[in-house]
C-alpha cells in the first residue's frame, strides 16, 4: 500500500471530491465544492515529491520533470479511481487528485432530465456536455454511455485523458483508449477510430480545430459521438465549435454542424442546503429542425428563445433549471445567483446585495 493511499481513504469516508497536496501546506479535501483543511502536518518538498513519485508511471515521472505539468489515473482495486495532475509551484511539487467512483450513477439517480437518457437511444450524430471544470460533464456522459452499455449491441471506443470512469463491456463491447499512452492524441486516436468499425466514440476533450473537425466529421458519417467542451451555454458551445475554425471555413462548418449536432447539455453543480451533496443545473438544446436551421443560417443568437419554446421536447434553459432548484429547496438563493445567466431574475431573491459585486 503506498504512503497516500491513507488520504485517498480519508477522501472517500468524507465524501470529498477532491485531494489537494502542496509543498509548503497541510493537505486539504474539497467537501461539497469548499476547500476543508485536513488536520496535518505541512508537507514538505521532498517528503511530498516522495510519496507522489510513489504512485506515478516511470515515464510520466520523466515527462513532469521535462514539462512541470503531467496527467494520469491512479486506481486503488475496491476503493475508486483518482484522475492525478502533478505540477509544480512556488514552494516545489503540488498534486490535485479528483475522485472518479468505481459505481457509474445512472440518468436516475443523477436527478438529471429524462430527455438526457433518450440520448442513448440516438442512431447517429453529436452531443455535446459543458460546463466549468468540476461540473459533472465526466458524471453525465459517463451515465449516457452506460445507458448505451446496458440497452445496445455496438462498439463503443472511448477517448480520454486520462481514461476515467471504466464501463465493463455489457451489451457493447467498450474499448478505452488513453491519451499518452494507447495513443499520441485525441486527434490521432479519433482518426484511427473511424477505422476501428465504432458505432459510439467519446471524445474526453474537444480542445482544438483538428479534434472538433474530426468530431464533426465522424457525427456526420453515421457514428454516435458524444464530445465535452468548457463553455457556459448551449449557445456559447455551437459559437465556440464554428468560431474555432479559419474564416473561410466556417459557413461550411455551420451547414456540416447543423446536419450532424443532435443536443447540447450545459451544467453547474451547486451544494445542496437540504442534505449533504451536489445537485446539477443542466441547460438542454435538442436540434430540432428549426434548432438546425438557425445554425445554418449564423442565427445562434436566437437560440435561447428556441429553447424556451421548445420544452414539449425536453429543452430548458439553464436559469429555468436553477429556479427549480431553488424553489424545491435544494440550493441558497446566493448559489442560484452566482451561477445564472440572467442575474435580474433572481437578485429579488437575495437577502443583501450580491458577493460579487460587479453584477450589482
Amino acid at each position: 500500500m503506498a504512503k497516500i493511499d491513507a488520504f485517498f481513504k480519508l477522501l472517500n469516508d468524507q465524501g470529498a471530491s477532491d485531494l489537494h497536496l502542496a509543498a509548503g501546506l497541510p493537505p486539504s479535501l474539497r467537501i461539497r465544492g469548499d476547500i476543508e483543511r485536513i488536520k496535518f502536518k505541512t508537507l514538505e518538498n521532498d517528503e511530498l515529491k516522495a510519496m507522489l513519485y510513489e504512485i506515478a508511471p516511470e515515464d510520466k515521472v520523466k515527462v513532469f520533470e521535462e514539462t512541470g505539468d503531467i496527467d494520469f489515473a491512479y486506481e486503488i482495486p475496491g476503493l475508486a479511481r483518482y484522475r492525478a495532475n502533478f505540477f509544480m509551484q512556488r514552494n516545489g511539487i503540488g498534486a490535485v487528485f479528483r475522485e472518479i467512483p468505481s459505481i457509474i450513477m445512472t440518468v436516475e439517480q443523477l436527478g438529471l432530465p429524462p430527455v438526457i437518457k433518450r440520448l442513448a437511444t440516438l442512431p447517429r450524430g453529436l452531443v455535446v456536455v459543458t460546463g466549468p471544470t468540476g461540473s459533472g460533464k465526466s458524471t453525465t456522459l459517463a451515465a449516457i454511455v452506460d445507458e448505451v452499455n446496458r440497452a445496445r449491441k455496438d462498439h463503443i471506443i472511448t477517448i480520454e485523458d486520462p481514461i476515467e470512469f471504466v464501463h465493463q463491456s455489457q451489451g457493447c463491447i467498450v474499448n478505452h483508449r488513453e491519451v499518452g499512452i494507447h495513443t499520441r492524441s485525441f486527434s490521432a486516436a479519433l482518426r484511427g477510430a473511424l477505422r476501428e468499425d465504432p458505432d459510439i466514440i467519446l471524445v474526453g476533450e474537444m480542445r482544438d480545430l483538428e479534434t472538433i473537425s474530426l468530431a464533426i466529421e465522424a457525427a456526420s458519417t453515421g457514428h454516435l459521438v458524444f464530445g465535452t467542451l468548457h463553455t457556459s451555454s448551449a449557445m456559447k458551445t455551437v459559437d465556440r465549435m464554428i468560431e474555432v475554425f479559419p474564416a473561410h471555413e466556417q459557413g461550411q462548418i455551420r451547414s456540416t454542424l447543423s446536419d450532424s449536432i443532435r443536443a447540447v447539455l450545459a451544467q453547474v453543480l451547486f451544494k445542496r442546503i437540504d442534505k449533504p451533496g451536489r445537485c446539477a443545473a443542466v441547460e438542454i438544446l435538442i436540434a430540432t429542425p428549426a434548432v438546425r436551421n438557425l445554425i445554418r443560417e449564423s442565427k445562434t443568437h436566437q437560440l435561447a428563445s428556441m429553447i424556451q419554446t421548445g420544452k414539449k421536447y425536453g429543452m430548458q434553459l439553464l436559469d429555468d433549471s436553477i429556479m427549480d432548484l431553488y424553489r424545491r429547496g435544494w440550493i441558497s438563493p446566493d448559489d442560484a445567483y452566482a451561477k445564472a445567466n440572467d442575474k435580474g431574475k433572481f437578485r429579488p431573491m437575495l437577502s443583501g446585495p450580491p458577493a460579487d459585486f460587479t453584477d450589482a
